[in-house]
């Protein structure tokens, strides 16, 4: 299939030892602390992306130390992204919308030791709320889409759940929005139909015309592709890791699974597929299969 031309890839904000050393500085500090921080350490380390945020849909950064083999890290028995060399480890943690504010850990295991435990807080965070007012028939499935459903499910479980390693370099991170346009609906957002609390807004939604290019917000190989009963034309990025990137709503898929894709590179077009009331791209991050906030992986 024909290639367009790639958009260019943002910037290296800091290099790799930068970053690594920077990065420790402030995890040193309780992360509120880190955050406040007007040094320059701390100036430069928030350039790393993704950007920290230890709440409910963010990421943690967590020093592993120095260790002269890449530690092997879990959280709650799922692989995680470890990065570094051996004058300082870093473990990536995606956290999920339903984690529990508090106290929280993973498990860290290095070659030749005993495992460990690394400790971190998740922050509370309240994000917006919606209440609407819609027909009953568009709240409730029949048994049919229930049935189909939950087919879908089981299959997009065995997609989540992919991991391949990733470099142990710190790697380019920050992201390529994948599509122009508005941001029409947040991470987060928790929408209550008719008294009904339901799951909150997993991604980023963005407005855009039908047909408008959808690109890899970064290098990625395609693992998954299909026409699903919410998200209609949708396909799945890795990235590596554990860390994974959902494009949905689709009028077009342009890839075929097991594809490598270049950052900026076309995967398909902007659609009103599924349960979609307009045509916009839903944009989902995952991180050691938890829903992230894509935001954090961008400029602006």
């Amino acid at each position: 299939m024909p290639r367009p031309t790639l958009l260019p890839p943002p910037p290296s904000p800091v290099n790799r030892r930068t970053a690594l050393l920077t990065t420790a500085a402030v995890l040193a500090l309780p992360f509120s602390s880190a955050l406040a921080t007007g040094t320059a350490t701390g100036q430069a380390a928030l350039q790393l992306w993704p950007n920290p945020s230890q709440v409910p849909g963010g990421i943690a950064w967590l020093s592993l130390g120095p260790a002269a083999t890449r530690p092997v890290a879990h959280a709650a028995g799922v692989p995680l992204l470890v990065v570094g060399d051996a004058i300082e480890w870093l473990a990536l943690v995606g956290i999920a919308l339903a984690a529990r504010p508090g106290p929280a850990s993973i498990s860290v295991k290095v070659e030749g030791a005993g495992e460990r435990k690394v400790a971190y807080t998740v922050v509370p965070k309240k994000y917006a709320e919606q209440r609407l007012t819609v027909a009953p028939g568009t709240v409730d499935l029949s048994p049919e889409n229930q049935a189909r459903y939950e087919r879908e499910s089981a299959h997009l479980a065995l997609v989540m759940a992919t991991f391949t390693d990733a470099p142990a370099a710190l790697p380019e991170l920050r992201m390529q929005v994948p599509v122009p346009g508005r941001r029409s609906s947040s991470f987060g957002l928790r929408r209550v139909f008719n008294g009904q609390s339901r799951n909150p807004h997993s991604g980023m939604d963005i407005a855009a015309g039908t047909g408008t290019p959808v690109v890899s917000p970064l290098p990625s190989r395609v693992i998954d592709t299909g026409d699903y009963f919410f998200n209609g034309n949708t396909v799945w990025l890795d990235h590596g890791g554990g860390l994974l990137s959902m494009m949905c709503h689709l009028s077009e898929i342009a890839v075929r699974v097991g594809e490598s894709l270049k950052t900026g590179e076309r995967l398909g077009a902007v659609g009103a597929t599924g349960r979609a009331t307009g045509p916009h791209l839903h944009w989902g991050v995952m991180l050691n299969r938890a829903m992230v906030d894509p935001a954090l992986f961008l400029a602006a």
